[in-house]
């Protein structure tokens, strides 16, 4: 492995370089141990693989069968109505095409999260509202604050991914089916499934089943990540026929490889091996967090995906760190400096077997707490300025706040002049989540009563704009939220790890509602 990686990161599109690219680089034909992308390491199995490597030749060759045949398939194993479900090129691919289909103008989504989802409607010019999770409260989503949220910033497409790219975050089924009641006359709910398999907090988290039965809920899920398949690029979306039929009718009659096919068709034998994949990584995800909370320093937040996200000890710097464990250890991480909402104080870990957890945790002893060269990682800088890899985005964010379209010249931006902690809004009670009701006409916002205005002492008041209840002004932040620029960098204390729970003992294949 080369002694400077820094170049493979700055070079590339994405967040990380590929796998094929670090294993060309390192020379000898192999790559880093991988705890950076959200693969189950247990499936398919050795004898699954040695299958599809016998049958490669035919695979390769062909024409794979249509879209329609292999989703067929797979809601036959997943007991679900083909109508209802549209299956993509990766969870990317629908993410596209629900943007341009569906999202008119502005999209609302908490962050930090899956970057596709702050940055493909921004690529189109939509105006993104971002929900700012604090550090202080182990970046938990609070659903009635977020309803509020998109209330007065008048959003028309509300997102939430559960759990939540990167912090694992998990809300339960009750509270998800209540929200999407709350938001039934937005254009859009869109509640993104991709690692709830994972998940062990709830018997029967997805909410697959209420999605098919609601006029504007989508749900997405993904195959790539629970089979350890990335490579294949597969997943799919469940809502009702209308909305599941826009998307597919907008699909390639090919779109789905013949990879996909062959996987898809051999699942139905496979069932067992897979709940058991799922078993081993929820007890290795609890393993993991354990050998990890004894780092002196670390901080390791609550997580129901397959992976955990942790706060560097202070002194140390994600990117140095990174570049350390891999060039001197062959593992790679996910530094998360460029996730809004995150900085480089932070990491995502995927979880591994325990012999790859000893093999990273030894290695971040020594890049942490200089054992090998004999100094602490410096902390390079207070703050990470956000890069998607996309100049589009990255211009529209440093501009606009995370807004679509472009600021209007008389419109002052409100931005810190330099990365010094941001007085954070004043929470509201949380109310009980309100019932659909017709948007009313905008106008001025009543004072808030007396009884529920929390006295906080500001050190230095700043003038707030009187924002009116309805659409706010592209740029302009919400009251009770953030601008993109200001949602970097919030400390506090940390949380202990996620108690164990129990396992679902699955018998046969998992159904789509996760039993």
């Amino acid at each position: 492995m080369a002694d400077n990686v820094t170049s493979l990161f700055r070079s590339t599109a994405a967040h990380s370089p590929s796998m094929a690219a670090l294993t060309r680089e390192g020379g000898d034909g192999a790559g880093p141990i991988d705890f950076c992308i959200p693969c189950n390491p247990y499936f398919p199995t050795p004898a699954m693989m040695d299958t599809m490597a016998a049958r490669l030749r035919d695979i390769v060759t062909y024409y794979p069968s249509s879209a329609d045949t292999i989703t067929a398939e797979l809601c036959n194993l997943l007991q679900l109505p083909p109508q209802a479900v549209a299956m993509g090129n990766g969870s990317t691919e629908l993410i596209t095409w629900i943007d341009h289909l569906m999202v008119r103008e502005s999209l609302a989504i908490p962050v930090p999260t899956f970057g596709r989802w702050t940055d493909q409607p921004m690529e189109t010019g939509k105006r993104v509202d971002m929900f700012p999770l604090q550090e202080s409260n182990g970046f938990a989503l609070d659903l009635a604050q977020y309803a509020e949220f998109i209330r007065k910033r008048g959003t028309r497409v509300a997102v939430i991914c559960n759990p939540n790219n990167p912090d694992g975050g998990f809300l339960h089924k009750h509270a998800l089916v209540q929200f999407m009641d709350a938001m039934a006359d937005l254009d859009l709910v869109i509640i993104d499934e991709s690692f709830l398999e994972f998940a062990d907090a709830e018997q029967e988290p997805s909410v697959v089943q209420e999605a098919m039965i609601r006029p504007n809920v989508i749900v997405l899920r993904s195959l790539g990540k629970n089979f350890g398949l990335h490579g294949i690029r597969f997943g799919y979306m469940v809502a009702n026929p209308a909305l599941a039929g826009r998307v597919r009718s907008m699909l390639p009659k090919w779109n789905l490889n013949a990879f996909a096919e062959y996987v898809v068709f051999m699942l139905k034998e496979h069932g067992a091996e897979y709940a058991q994949s799922l078993l081993q990584v929820r007890r290795d995800r609890l393993d993991m967090a354990s050998q990890l909370s004894a780092l002196p320093g670390l901080t390791v937040y609550p997580s129901q995906g397959n992976f955990l996200f942790v706060r560097l000890p202070v002194g140390a710097e994600g990117t140095v760190v990174r570049d350390r464990l891999l060039t001197e250890h062959r593992i790679l991480v996910r530094e998360c400096g460029n996730k809004i909402g995150s900085s480089s104080r932070f990491l995502r870990l995927v979880v591994r077997p325990q012999t790859d957890v000893r093999r990273l945790v030894s290695g971040m002893e020594q890049v942490l707490y200089g054992t090998r060269r004999g100094a602490a990682v410096p902390e390079l800088g207070a703050g990470t300025s956000y890069s998607s890899g996309t100049a589009a985005v990255d211009r529209l964010v440093g501009e606009t706040n995370g807004a679509g379209i472009q600021m209007p010249a008389q419109m002052p931006m409100q931005m810190p002049a330099a990365p010094e902690p941001v007085p954070m809004p004043v929470p509201v009670p949380a109310a009980p989540m309100p019932m659909p009701t017709p948007m009313p006409a905008p106008m001025p916002a009543a004072p808030m009563p007396a009884a529920m205005q929390a006295p906080v002492p500001v050190p230095t008041p700043m003038p707030e704009p009187v924002m009116p209840v309805g659409p706010t002004p592209p740029g302009v932040p919400a009251r009770g939220g953030l601008t993109a620029a200001q949602v970097r960098g919030t400390t506090g204390p940390g949380l202990a790890p996620a108690p164990a729970t129990g396992w679902p003992n699955a018998q046969s294949w998992p159904s789509a509602a996760g039993a």
